[in-house]
């Protein structure tokens, strides 16, 4: 499959998983959340590295295990605001990472932004900004109805974008000359650790269904860092990014179909502007 294709699936997979973390409703600790996609992820992972027959520990162990502290870090916010907030929320706070990456590309990268990819990111921000709807946008259209997202929690999940985008740059850094299952391989094999004292300080045993919900985490992270590793592999950081803004689609889809999370005209306009912004960064870029 092609790169615009793979960042699709990649989304589509992390919006899975999204449901999976919000469906365990914040009786799981964070940290623990984390600590079991990890394992799940580490086993998978060792697996296919095995099958493939390479080296698991790669040429520029550094980068790869900055790449895998990073993400782990990234991904503590993202769970974290999941908890707080509603799934399309938590997501759109997310999404703010194309930006991010555009911006880290192009300084670490020297990838130059093209002004398809420029137009898609401005479409995808604005479509943002609808669906999140923050406290000025509330006060600026009258909308009493509108209800502002808690202060900490936005900061938590802006904090996962921009660490999310380090991420994601220094994955497109690495696949030059590393193999993809090497770089997904060190993503949880750095996790585990870090979470670990965590989980021993605060533990909490999952009942069966919330097992259920933990193997989704694992299996559909499993899936999105594939697609993603892929994707990232075989186009520019800022427009796979930007592909990857119709996850917030997604979310808003899971919120309304299996919690009840309730959906108004500016949430679907944002969410038209995001698909919009797919759409263009599907199209073939210009020489």
């Amino acid at each position: 499959m092609k790169g615009p294709h793979v960042m699709v699936l990649s989304a589509f997979s992390f919006s899975l998983m999204s449901l999976c973390v919000k469906q365990l409703g914040g009786r799981i600790p964070v940290a623990e959340v984390v600590f079991i996609r990890a394992l799940i992820s580490l086993a998978l992972s060792w697996w296919v590295i095995q099958r493939q027959g390479v080296s698991p520990w790669g040429n520029r162990r550094p980068m790869l295990i900055w790449r895998g502290v990073v993400g782990t870090l990234a991904l503590f916010c993202f769970y974290g605001a999941i908890s707080q907030l509603p799934l399309a929320a938590a997501t759109v706070l997310q999404y703010l990472y194309p930006t991010f990456t555009a911006a880290l590309a192009w300084g670490a990268l020297g990838e130059r932004a093209g002004k398809r990819i420029l137009l898609a990111m401005a479409l995808g921000w604005l479509g943002v900004l609808l669906v999140a709807q923050p406290d000025w946008l509330a006060q600026l259209t009258g909308d009493s109805a509108m209800d502002p997202l808690p202060a900490l929690a936005v900061a938590i999940g802006i904090t996962g974008a921009l660490l999310t985008a380090l991420a994601y740059v220094t994955v497109r850094h690495l696949a030059t000359d590393e193999h993809r299952s090497v770089i997904i391989f060190y993503f949880p094999l750095m996790s585990v650790p870090m979470a670990l004292p965590f989980v021993l300080a605060n533990p909490v045993w999952p009942n069966a269904t919330e097992w259920a919900w933990l193997i989704g985490v694992g299996l559909f992270t499993q899936l999105g860092q594939i697609f993603l590793t892929q994707g990232l592999s075989s186009m520019p950081a800022a427009r796979a990014t930007a592909i990857n803004y119709v996850q917030v689609v997604f979310a808003a889809l899971w919120g309304l179909l299996f919690l009840e999370e309730s959906i108004n005209d500016l949430m679907v306009m944002g969410a038209v502007l995001v698909l919009g912004a797919t759409l263009i960064s599907l199209k073939p870029m210009r020489a």
